[in-house]
């Protein structure tokens, strides 16, 4: 990795709140080939917050959510999980961190109930406590009856909740969700909304990636929207919003909708 600036690599501000922010992100940066995926992106996601990460395909969100999770190493830039920096102290950060990736391999041949039951013990969680957990998140999930299949034959929303309940079986104080409700169903998407609503009034800090800017406004707090790997606003979803609906803000900024029909072909009248 190379070195970042020096603003961007500095600790933590002695000025900073009592309490540190349960992500900061300090002008990440990362390039693949000629493509600069996330081009200085600097994020304070305040504890106890429910912050939505928004932006077009190939925004930069899943390589930010990425790098500040300890998954991909940044070119440039730090990220700072309750103050602990992630690339400096890579074990202590990611034990506080549950992480549902999008796009990351299951180990498929295990059943619902060892998958969870495996990260528990990755985890260094003793075995009764495991088992308990273990079948609070099953039974929270909606998901008892399929604990004994295995992961391979779940369904794509069965296998969004089981790696969800691994994401949570460690009680992490920070939850990163990379499109959580994507093939979700309603109902279980419902539930999940409740769970997490939960894990945040409980003291649970949680950042969702979502390209649904109805769920970002009804469940978030704050919401950063990113473009192009970079950053175009953040801060309270109220703010950041400005009297429109988010998706209409969101539009604005952004760019590239096309108020057309079609073409003359498509119309059949």
């Amino acid at each position: 990795m190379t070195e970042p600036p020096p603003s961007a690599g500095a600790s933590p501000s002695s000025a900073a709140p009592s309490e540190p922010a349960a992500l900061e992100l300090r002008q990440l940066y990362k390039r693949f080939g000629d493509k600069i995926a996330v081009d200085g992106i600097s994020l304070t996601v305040p504890a106890g917050s429910f912050y939505g990460l928004v932006g077009p395909n190939g925004a930069g969100k899943t390589t930010t959510l990425s790098m500040a999770t300890g998954l991909l190493t940044p070119d440039a830039g730090s990220a700072f999980v309750h103050g602990t920096d992630v690339w400096r102290n890579p074990v202590a950060a990611k034990a506080m961190v549950g992480n549902l990736a999008d796009g990351v391999k299951l180990f498929d041949r295990l059943t619902g109930e060892q998958l969870v039951t495996y990260t528990g013990l990755l985890f260094g969680l003793r075995h009764g406590e495991i088992a308990q957990r273990t079948a609070d998140l099953l039974a929270m999930m909606d998901m008892t009856d399929a604990a004994g299949t295995l992961v391979i034959d779940y369904s794509a929303g069965m296998t969004k909740k089981i790696a969800l309940a691994c994401a949570l079986v460690h009680a992490p104080r920070l939850l990163i969700l990379d499109e959580p409700f994507e093939s979700v169903d309603p109902v279980s998407s419902a539930n999940i909304q409740d769970i997490l609503a939960g894990y945040v009034a409980g003291g649970g800090t949680v950042i969702v990636s979502s390209h649904s800017m109805d769920l970002v406004q009804r469940m978030c707090d704050h919401v950063a929207i990113v473009s192009a790997g970079r950053l175009l606003v953040a801060g309270p979803v109220d703010e950041v919003r400005g009297g429109q609906s988010l998706q209409d803000r969101f539009v604005d900024l952004v760019g590239g909708r096309h108020h057309t029909e079609g073409p003359a072909w498509l119309r059949r009248s």
